[in-house]
């Protein structure tokens, strides 16, 4: 239910953005040339170790400005999934979450370093996309591990920047993105199973990004 919550505000919090016009990226003090953020979503993860549905989550992205339209950057992340990621909305992806009729047999921890570009169109409206080499760890419920393996993992971004204070260092970035996962080597059969049953890729997943420029 609280991840739910967080997806709200997300949704909300991007909608009301998207439509101030009054923030332009242009307008941000061109001395600051680095920046790093983190998704908020990780933040609902805080307290609960040992939670079945936790997915340790860490995040950061790094990223320069090459000028006022492009910018380049290091991602590094690490996740813990407890189902196959590519269980999809409108497949019933909260309900499963909520029978755990489709968790794995223990869990799948995915960490790698990436890189990303992001393309400013208008205002603070930007794309971007993430490439990110994982390796992959599967653990069984008493976190005891079974087999490693890699994974090729590319997100594609639309969002909105918004740059708030005097100095606009302190910005959020609501969006929405996609991501699939095309390369995914060495799955035990338990996983592979319920992997084989959904999609190899996830649509539409909000998120906000919350960062400091330096």
């Amino acid at each position: 239910m609280k991840k739910l919550v967080i997806i709200c505000l997300t949704l909300c919090t991007f909608n009301v953005f998207a439509q101030d016009n009054t923030e332009s990226f242009n307008n941000n003090d061109p001395g600051f040339k680095y920046r790093a953020s983190f998704p908020a979503i990780i933040l609902a993860n805080i307290g609960e170790g040992g939670k079945r549905t936790n997915t340790q989550h860490i995040e950061l992205h790094v990223k320069r400005e090459l000028d006022s339209k492009n910018i380049i950057g290091v991602k590094f992340a690490t996740w813990r999934l407890f189902q196959p990621m590519g269980i999809q909305w409108w497949d019933g992806l909260l309900d499963k979450i909520d029978s755990e009729t489709e968790f794995y047999p223990g869990y799948l921890r995915e960490t790698g370093i990436g890189i990303s570009y992001q393309r400013m169109l208008w205002k603070g409206l930007f794309a971007s996309v993430e490439v990110l080499p994982q390796y992959k760890t599967y653990l069984d419920l008493n976190d005891k591990k079974i087999a490693n393996g890699f994974k090729l993992y590319t997100s594609y971004h639309l969002g909105y920047h918004i740059a708030f204070g005097k100095k606009k260092r302190i910005f959020i970035e609501p969006q929405i993105h996609c991501q699939n996962w095309m390369f995914d080597t060495n799955t035990p059969e338990a996983f592979k199973q319920l992997d084989n049953k959904w999609k190899s890729y996830f649509l539409f997943e909000p998120n906000l990004y919350v960062g400091i420029k330096f």
